[in-house]
């Protein structure tokens, strides 16, 4: 039951991921980070099966960091959303994966940004998004309560207001989400939302 959503405020974008790891009826464990540091300005938030997710963010960031290391500039937020969105569309016709993806950026020129990109290799620029089983509330939530400028603290309410109710609504509700926001100072983790800490194994 992944939730990943994401929305762009004043001069920041922020997304939030459950970090429950899960396979059929079982919970192998729910401190997973399923948010990516693409690079010092950029984050991947990603949902689908496990492998696929890994194996595909990974290798799109390398391959970001493999661009700068030749060219000596990085990717601009929208480059690095057509070259991860290109890349799903090649993998569609020979080995799809089933990953759905929002690359969060932010660019001196530009500010910051959001891109939705699903696992048919889809891709929008959005001011808010969200997928899996979650995305039936954040989705909702944000509809009402979010606008265009909001402040940091504005965004956390409303992420804290998103969380809370997938956790009262949702049937098999992830109990854990990391929160992770990107602005003029980099990519950064913000804060967890707990209500279940793993146990230690002796």
């Amino acid at each position: 039951m992944e939730c990943v959503f994401g929305l762009v405020g004043n001069g920041f974008a922020i997304v939030v991921a459950d970090t429950s790891a899960v396979h059929s009826i079982l919970v192998h464990k729910s401190n997973e980070d399923k948010i990516m540091v693409l690079d010092s300005h950029k984050l991947v938030a990603a949902s689908g099966e496990s492998g696929d997710r890994v194996q595909f963010t990974e290798y799109i960031q390398k391959n970001v960091a493999l661009y700068q290391f030749r060219n000596g500039i990085p990717l601009t937020t929208a480059a690095a959303a057509n070259f991860t969105r290109g890349e799903l569309a090649t993998a569609l016709r020979k080995n799809p994966y089933s990953v759905n993806i929002l690359l969060a950026g932010y660019d001196k020129e530009t500010g910051p940004s959001l891109y939705y990109i699903d696992y048919i290799a889809s891709l929008h620029k959005v001011d808010k998004g969200a997928f899996g089983y979650g995305s039936y509330f954040s989705l909702s939530l944000m509809d009402r309560h979010y606008h265009s400028g909001m402040s940091v603290e504005e965004a956390v309410d409303l992420v804290d207001k998103c969380i809370m109710e997938i956790r009262s609504r949702l049937v098999v509700a992830p109990p854990n989400f990391v929160i992770k926001i990107v602005d003029k100072d980099g990519a950064r983790e913000y804060a967890w939302r707990e209500s279940v800490k793993d146990a230690s194994t002796a």
